[in-house]
């Protein structure tokens, strides 16, 4: 295999070329944190309100914490005005552990778009420049994009608003190949993200549709990005990023998790998240999050049904760890059979 330099954005080198979504709702501490013991190259953290940092609302200050363990990472921030931005940016500068501070300007949901942030960028070259522009002077550390390659299909300015990143000195941009129509739906559009890496020279990150090792090599093939992005496919599912890193490295797929693997890891994210907000929500949290754990698990929708109905986690640990035993019953069954 070729030698490629490794993926460094400014001054920080990860470790390889696989990186974690930001996610809302999701990508907190206690996710992150388990999602980079499996290998990831660069995790990021969900978006941030600008104004909530302005306004030190405890609940966004909250979710500045970053675990050493879990660096390099980058913090993203979303806002439609560049003084408040600005403000937000300078405060994660500061006053937290982050690596790298990158700008959304890709959440296509209706409340983030009223306030002019997220998506709302995409039509607007001009916007990007003068916004990117101003936090990159305001800051000591690296500045970033997450964007989508357009508003709608009449409307893909992917190019022009990565080269405005470019020009503002942004230090690289993720592309998430969907536009704000297409919300989560449809297919990710790899060749404009091809297009997005010709046509810059800052390290450009692939995103969407990677949902297996095997669709990561292609991305990085069929599209010359520096690393590739991966979301979805990583909820419940934090195997998928070390299996992805061990293709990448050495072309060997390593097999799926067992029942009592899965559940191990789920039980640990459930630690992690009691820790950090308390077990009444973290248990409302990990509802769905074991949901995700327990996909391709026999007879998951039973189980998922009676997580739902859990109020405390003594309950939700009984579940899980009876799921583990009825798995190790049935191979003993089977075993019997033969």
């Amino acid at each position: 295999m070729e030698e490629k330099k490794p993926f460094q954005i400014g001054d920080i080198v990860m470790a390889n070329r696989v990186v974690l979504a930001p996610m809302a709702g999701v990508s907190n501490v206690a996710f992150r944190l388990t999602v980079k013991e499996f290998g990831a190259g660069l995790v990021y953290a969900e978006m941030i309100s600008d104004k909530g940092l302005i306004l030190r609302n405890k609940k966004t200050l909250d979710m500045l914490y970053i675990d050493e363990r879990e660096k390099p990472i980058a913090l993203q921030i979303f806002g439609g005005e560049k003084e408040t931005l600005v403000e937000a940016a300078k405060f994660v500068d500061q006053h937290t552990n982050a690596d790298i501070i990158d700008i959304n300007m890709g959440c296509p949901v209706n409340k983030i778009i009223k306030c002019e942030a997220g998506a709302k960028w995409l039509l607007n070259p001009d916007k990007v420049y003068e916004m990117v522009a101003a936090v990159v002077d305001a800051v000591e550390k690296p500045v970033t994009v997450k964007m989508r390659i357009g508003w709608d299909d009449e409307h893909i300015f992917a190019v022009e608003n990565a080269q405005a990143i470019e020009r503002a000195g942004g230090s690289a941009v993720a592309v998430h190949g969907r536009t704000r129509v297409q919300m989560y739906e449809g297919k990710a559009n790899w060749e404009i993200i091809r297009q997005v890496k010709e046509n810059v020279n800052i390290p450009v990150i692939g995103n969407g549709d990677v949902e297996t090792p095997q669709d990561a090599k292609r991305m990085l093939d069929e599209t010359g990005v520096d690393a590739v992005m991966i979301g979805r496919a990583a909820l419940g599912n934090p195997w998928m990023i070390y299996q992805t890193v061990q293709y990448l490295e050495t072309g060997e797929l390593k097999p799926e998790p067992s029942v009592q693997e899965k559940i191990d890891v789920c039980l640990l994210h459930f630690d992690r998240l009691i820790k950090l907000k308390g077990e009444f929500v973290a248990v409302r949290e990990m509802r769905k999050h074991a949901a995700w754990y327990l996909k391709g698990i026999r007879g998951n929708g039973i189980i998922r049904n009676a997580i739902n109905q859990v109020e405390t986690a003594e309950e939700l640990r009984a579940i899980l760890n009876n799921v583990v035993e009825q798995s190790r019953e049935q191979q003993e069954r089977e075993m019997h059979v033969v």
